[in-house]
Parts: C-alpha cells; sequence; structure tokens
C-alpha cells in the first residue's frame, strides 16, 4: 500500500478505538522514558497536539503517526495496524516475500534461504518459543512454481 493509499484509508477510519493508539503510543513512549516534550521534539509534532492524541482527543494521520514512529524508534506499521489504518500480517510473511523478490539471488538460493527460516520458525513453535503460528511448510515451492 502506498502513501495515498494510507492516507486515504486513515480518512475513513472510524473514531472508534481512537484511545487505543493514544494509549499505544504513551505506552511506548514510557517503556522508551521519553517525556512528552521531548517525543514532540523527537517527532516534529507539538506538545499540545500530542498529548491530545495520546489522551484520544485527536486521530492523528499517517503523516503524524510515521512522525512519531520515527520519534519512538519502532516501525510504523506498528502504529498504522494499532490505528485500523492497516491490517496485521503474519510473522514473517514480508521476510518471504522479500527473499522471493530479491533479483540478486538464484531460485535455488531463495529456496534454501526459505526453507532455513522456515524450519527454525518450525522448530522454535515447537519448543513454545514463537506464540505465532508456525511457518507453512511448503512456501519454499512457491518459489520454483515462478519459474
Amino acid at each position: 500500500m502506498n502513501v495515498d493509499g494510507i492516507k486515504e484509508t486513515a480518512a475513513k477510519a472510524p473514531l472508534i478505538g481512537v484511545g487505543t493508539i493514544g494509549d499505544f503510543i504513551r505506552e511506548q513512549r514510557q517503556q522508551a522514558q521519553v517525556s512528552l516534550r521531548q517525543l514532540s521534539k523527537l517527532a516534529g509534532v507539538s506538545n499540545p497536539y500530542l498529548s491530545q492524541v495520546e489522551r484520544g482527543l485527536r486521530r492523528p494521520s499517517a503523516e503524524i503517526l510515521q512522525q512519531i514512529a520515527k520519534g519512538l524508534r519502532i516501525s510504523a506499521e506498528q502504529l498504522y495496524v494499532r490505528a485500523g489504518i492497516l491490517e496485521d500480517r503474519p510473522a514473517g510473511s514480508d521476510l518471504v516475500a522479500a527473499i522471493l523478490a530479491d533479483q540478486g539471488l538464484t531460485e535455488r538460493q531463495k529456496n534454501v534461504l526459505v526453507e532455513v527460516y522456515e524450519s527454525f520458525r518450525r522448530e522454535n513453535h515447537a519448543a513454545g518459543l514463537d506464540p505465532t503460528p508456525a511457518a507453512r511448510p511448503n512456501a519454499a515451492d512457491a518459489a520454483t512454481e515462478k519459474e
């Protein structure tokens, strides 16, 4: 999704749950041990506006969320998901897609990387170390199907 698409989705997003994004930002700010004033400077957002966002009185735009994410040193995608702008994606889907799209790798190298990654995911899931569902056993086959 491009920035314009995110902007459109943000504009259409319902106000329900606005407090949750503010709560999440406050929680992240406190975990980072950053004051409201410090975050407003880091993000380039006014202190009163940021305070209103945290209290759920304002719904930040996609651009503001991106600035806040930079200030908190977290992924803007996390904030977009919390704000209801983007849907949550399964863990690892971006990594597998990036591997499969990399034109600097041969198909064999892509398959090996995906297989190793997914085997680690399955091992961790089986050992109870990963709360997300185990990776698909045959995702590497998707790369060979492209040939």
